[in-house]
């Protein structure tokens, strides 16, 4: 006969609260094995501690119940080992953000003005191949990457010579709202046929107020804040999508802190006329 413990030393066993307990009983995880017809008083099998022991160990690792409930269900070993394994590579992934983001804060609060300094630069219109598209400002560096790795690569396919670096025109609204339109492109001469995403684009002409940020996107937002504050504070600028030009980036190296990205505001048109 197996032995039971009322809900209350089986907290105490397990260190989950009796309101998570009931919690996981109404949902299916971790059921009784006796509930009291008059009393609704829960009881538990002494082999079921392990189990809950489990469970808490699974909650310290933000593995949502759905999922725990999963892994207690799996089939077999294999089936439960793809399921864990799966949550810690998201844990692992989760670290690494926040490890950058942790650096990137340091390296505000010690250097907050670290950006290089503001140059003026006139582009004329450009041929490229490019995809645009309307993401969320939460995937646009995943797009990015992807999109820029399908520029390069239609490309090199139809034997185009890229003529300068990669770039990228962001909407207002991308960051205003939250999402918006983008575009990537890779200056080329011929422009591309028509394959998948990539069609041929003429890059508009523009005036921009540009700093070159060092290292990753996640602290990127340094140089749009310098370039924000430059361009007030000279009056220059003027309505339309921010630019990014990729010097150095992900298709170059992966080492990220290698990365050299130039980015442009654009501003009235200082360049003389003739």
């Amino acid at each position: 006969m197996i032995s039971t413990l009322a809900i209350g030393d089986f907290s105490r066993a397990t260190h989950l609260s009796v309101k998570m307990l009931r919690h996981y009983h109404e949902i299916g995880l971790l059921e009784p094995v006796a509930v009291d017809p008059d009393t609704g008083y829960r009881r538990y099998g002494s082999d079921q501690i392990s189990t809950a022991q489990i469970i808490r160990r699974f909650r310290d690792l933000d593995m949502p119940l759905d999922e725990i409930h999963k892994v207690l269900t799996a089939p077999d070993v294999e089936a439960r080992n793809r399921l864990i394994s799966g949550h810690l590579a998201r844990l692992e992934a989760n670290l690494a953000r926040t490890e950058e983001a942790v650096s990137s804060l340091r390296n505000l609060l010690d250097h907050p003005a670290a950006e290089g300094p503001v140059q003026h630069r006139y582009v004329p219109v450009t041929l490229a191949a490019a995809i645009t598209d309307t993401v969320d400002v939460g995937d646009a560096l995943t797009w990015y990457q992807g999109a820029l790795g399908e520029l390069k690569a239609t490309v090199t396919a139809q034997g185009i010579a890229p003529t300068g670096p990669a770039g990228g025109i962001f909407s207002n609204e991308l960051f205003a709202d939250g999402r918006g339109q983008a575009t990537v492109f890779l200056p080329c001469d011929p422009s591309p046929r028509l394959m998948g995403r990539v069609a041929p684009l003429a890059v508009p002409s523009v005036e921009l107020a540009t700093v070159v940020h060092a290292g990753s996107h996640a602290d990127i937002d340094r140089a749009y804040g310098a370039l924000g504050a430059y361009v007030t504070r000279h009056a220059l600028a003027v309505e339309g999508p921010i630019r990014e030009y990729y010097l150095v980036g992900p298709t170059d190296t992966a080492d990220d802190s290698l990365w050299r990205t130039e980015v442009g505001w654009p501003i009235f048109r200082t360049r003389p006329t003739r």
